[in-house]
Order: C-alpha cells, then structure tokens, then sequence
C-alpha cells in the first residue's frame, strides 16, 4: 500500500489550511456561493437537496484498517453514523456541516487521506480492479499504474480546469472488474509476445446522457511510456474538446466527432512531441511504486481445510456465502472475501461507522491490514486465509454483513437518487429496495445466477445503468417518477450498451416489470449454466419485450 513521503504530507496540509481559510470567507459572507464554488468542489465539497456532501478520494479503492476507522469516525463526529461508498471506489458524507469539513479534511491527512480532485473539472479518482494483487487470473497488478497516474494528475497545473470531468481506469486481468470500456481512458495491463509488460488503450468511453464504449486506440502501449502516452491524449482533449456545450465536453463526443482514426493519428502526433519532453518513466521509479503494494508475506495454508468442509456440510448459510462471495486468490490457501453492503431491502452502498470498524478490526486480523472498495459498492478482504473463512463469517454475520449475493440479482448498484441529489429526477434507493426484497436472499436468488441491475436516478447514469443486464434509469415524466429498463449492457471486458425495451414503467409497476424479466429469462434459458447476458444475447430482446407489453398492456408509461 503506498505511504506519503514528505512532499505528500506537506501537499496535503497545506491545501487543509488553504481551504479552512476558503471556508472562513464564505461564512463570513466575503465569498459567495458562487465565488465559493470552485473552491468547494475542487476539494470534494458538493452542495446536494438537501445539505453539503463531501466526497473522500480512496486511490485505486485501496484502505487500510487505520484508514476506515478513521472514516468510522468521521461517520460518527461528524455525520449521522454512516457513510456511503461510491461506484468511483470513494466514500460519501452526506451531512456534514460546512464549518467542519476543514477539520474532516484535517483528520483525512491524519491518515494520509484528502478529498481532492473528487470532484472539478479535473482528472478525478483513477480507479482500478478491487481484486488487484490477489486475483488468481491477474497478468499484473494494476495499482502501481493507477498511483503513478495519481501523483501525476494530482493538481497538474494543465489539466486541473479541463472542459469537463475525466476518469481513468486500470485493470490488470483478462477478466476487467473495472470497467475501463466506459472510462474516459480505460488501460487494460497485458504482456506481448515477448513477455514484456504494457497497456491496450481504450479512450473514450463514458455514460450519461451520450452513452459510449471506448475504441482502443493501442494494442500495446510500453510500460515505461504510460504518462507520456496519458499525457498525449489529455492534451489533445484539453486542447480540442469542445468548451461551449457543457454537454458535448466529454472526451467521448471529441473522440465520436473526429472518428477513431483521427482521434489516433491525433493522440500518436501529440505522443511524439510528448516524448521529447523526457516524460519516459525510468524503471527504477516503476519498480519503487511497485514495492509498495508488493504481496503480503502469505505462510502456507491448507487449500480444503477440514473444520472449512465439515461447517459447509452443516451450515448452508455459510456455505452459500463461500460459495458465493469467495473468490479464488493467486496463492493456494487463500481466498478474496466480498462484504456485500447490499442485505436484504438495505441502501446498496451504506455502511454504518459500527460496520466499518468491525471491518476495519477483521482486515487487521485476517486480510493483512488491507480492505478494498469495489465499483459495484462493496467491500473487499483481499487475503483471507481459508481456515479463517468460518470466523470471518461469523464476525460479519453478526453486524448484517454476511449477505450471500456478490454478483447476484440482489448486488444491485444505485445512485443517492432524488433522496439526496440535486440533479436526480426519480428515486433509485427505495426501487433498489423494492427489488432486493422481492427477491431476496433465498434459492430463487442462487438460481437466476449472474445477473447485475443498476440503477440511476437521472441521465447522468451515477448508479450505471447503461451497463447493467437489467439497467433502471428513474425519469420525471408530467410529475410523474417512471422508470426505462434497458437490457443486455455489461461492463466487462465484453463492454456493451443495454437496450431499451419499450415505455417506461411507474414506480408501482417497475418491480413487477423487472420479476417479469427475470421470468422470462428463466423461461428461455438453455439451463442453469446459462446466465441472463449470455441469453440476452442469444434470443435477443423479442420475449422479453413481448412478456413486458404485449401481455402487460397498459403498465408501460
């Protein structure tokens, strides 16, 4: 896990002090909100419906336990007790008074922790796999990259005012957990023929009101050239991206209007210049970053432990669970454990300040001292020994945390909606809700198998609907909440845009509408081997659009 050095420290501190000051003009009454604005968001400081949000980085979705106690604690000082993890691997407040963000952002150095370029016109949190440095089908550990990008954007003086938000995201396995095709630049780590390590580059994707997957633009970038090639792209985005439409600002409209032969022709001109200015990374400084999130020293462990097996023969709670929410880890003996903070009819995301810290105590006694926050809005014990599994289960069972759902039809992501956002049109958290207790965490649920919805309350897609299987997007319509269902997106490396299937559906009718899906796929599914996208994309969207209309009239909006 990387650790500040000296100039970190000072970094940080001094953008403290200069943000309380910030901070003490604007209730004075010397800045106006308006003057204050820029200000505020540049230090993770949002204005929501309902009070100030503030927004804490967590590079790469990377903590260790000292670090979530610490966000325990601010949860309980300075919130109402809980804090809400985002699909950007960072942690929301949603009340916090702006008199004490200076000394929440205070606390956060304490721990080498900051809020800055959570928000702004700026490259934001770059993001990375949450199994990064464990997953057993990992080509290379990504977060080396996603911290060499981070100490290279942090306030760079170029790109700290670009037309609008920019998000990198890195992952270093065949299967992507971080959804680099919908990232504004996604870097996927690979190894040539030769054995040498680099990146495929895929720019341009994004979701929002213009929904689109990146094109790769290089099939293999040289390790040593990623800030000179991350450079190359930022700057002809800087420089051409269109700044009179706040709308049509994203890297992605650039990248649709010039074509993806102009937008690499233009991006290798401007790499060529780049590599003038010497912006080549020295291996020595790679493999410095690297040993910072070099493995833990892992002792050897039984790969079946026995007292494991006989508690899953005893226990189908348990053994749900590891069969659900384990994956396999790159050293025998070991598992990568997913807290699901999705129980049964809870707000996907939340965590109480008593939730993180058990988490917090478990990661100290058994994941080696590291958590992980993943896109999908849960939490991550990289390296849990197999033996440890029954006690780990117990602890979390005990604090609600013990859901078997990862990746199940319960998992489901979603956005504060119209219960605290500003922009939101709809509500998202109680049709999440609505959803999971329908179909809760029962045998029903183990045999719909993979299937991801997502939900958003507004077309600015936080909660990712564009790519989910079953993608909800919450719209205003005549006064009205009512809800489009899209199916077949999938954030993976297969990266595709879901499709709408007809009219919208009231909030009364939308979880009806979402069983009636889910029927219909179990109804056209080859077997039980086949999951929904894999039967999405056989059939097509026919049965369903049939189940959901034809013998529906009436229930679209």
């Amino acid at each position: 896990m990387y650790r500040y050095d000296e100039f970190d420290a000072q970094f940080v501190a001094q953008r403290v002090a200069q943000f309380r000051d910030q901070v003490a003009r604007r209730l004075s009454g010397e800045l106006t909100e308006e003057q204050f604005k820029l200000h505020r968001l540049m230090n993770g400081v949002y204005l929501q419906l309902h009070a100030y949000m503030l927004r804490v980085a967590i590079p790469y979705g990377v903590l260790s336990s000292r670090q979530l106690r610490k966000l325990a604690h601010i949860a309980r000082r300075y919130d109402k007790g809980f804090g809400h993890f985002t699909t950007r691997q960072n942690i929301q407040y949603n009340w916090p008074a702006l008199a004490d963000c200076p000394d929440i952002l205070d606390e956060l150095a304490s721990v080498e922790m900051h809020a800055i370029q959570t928000s702004g016109n700026c490259i934001r949190n770059v993001t990375a796999d949450q199994f990064a440095g464990a997953a057993a089908d990992e080509v290379a550990d990504p977060r080396p990259y996603a911290e060499i990008l981070r100490q290279w954007s942090s306030l760079h003086p170029e790109y700290s005012f670009l037309p609008r938000k920019f998000k990198i995201a890195v992952t270093g396995a065949p299967k992507d957990r971080a959804a680099i095709q919908v990232h504004d630049i996604g870097y996927h780590v690979i190894k040539n023929n030769r054995g040498e390590i680099g990146f495929a580059v895929y720019v341009g994707g994004g979701q929002g009101r213009t929904p689109m997957v990146a094109l790769k633009i290089r099939d293999f970038l040289p390790e040593a050239e990623l800030l000179a090639y991350t450079d190359a792209i930022v700057r002809v985005y800087n420089l051409e991206g269109r700044r009179d439409n706040k709308y049509k600002a994203r890297i992605k409209i650039l990248v649709h209007e010039k074509g993806a032969e102009a937008m690499r022709t233009a991006v290798e001109a401007e790499f060529a210049k780049v590599r003038e200015r010497n912006l080549t990374l020295p291996d020595a400084d790679i493999q410095a970053i690297q040993s910072y999130f070099a493995l833990p020293n892992l002792p050897g462990k039984p790969v079946h432990a026995e007292a494991v097996e006989a508690r899953r023969a005893k226990d189908a709670a348990f053994d749900r669970f590891v069969a659900v929410n384990v994956t396999p880890h790159k050293v025998a003996g070991y598992g990568v454990v997913t807290i699901s903070l999705k129980p049964i009819g809870g707000i996907p995301g939340d965590a109480t300040a008593e939730q993180m810290d058990l988490v917090a105590d478990l990661a100290e006694r058994h994941s080696h001292d590291e958590i992980r926050v993943s896109h999908e809005q849960n939490l991550v014990l990289p390296h849990v020994a197999f033996e440890d599994l029954p006690a780990v289960y117990d602890a979390l069972a005990a604090a609600d945390l013990a859901t078997a759902n990862a990746g199940l039809v319960t998992d489901i992501i979603a956005c504060p909606g119209l219960d605290y956002c500003a922009l939101a049109t709809a509500r998202s958290i109680p049709v999440a809700q609505r959803i999971s207790e329908r179909f809760g965490d029962s045998p029903r649920a183990q045999d719909i198998g993979d299937l991801k919805i997502k939900i958003s309350g507004c077309i600015n897609a936080c909660g990712h609907h564009h790519v989910g299987h079953i993608g909800i997007l919450g719209l205003e319509r005549k006064g009205e909440e009512t809800y489009q269902i899209t199916l077949g997106g999938t954030a993976d490396e297969t990266c595709s845009l879901g499709t709408l299937t007809g009219p919208g559906f009231s909030s009364e009718d939308v979880v009806d509408a979402v069983e009636t899906v889910v029927n219909t796929y179990l109804g056209v599914r080859r077997d039980r081997s086949e999951d929904f996208l894999s039967t999405f994309r056989r059939v097509g969207m026919a049965p369903f659009k049939q189940a959901l209309y034809e013998k529906n009239e009436g229930a679209g909006i």
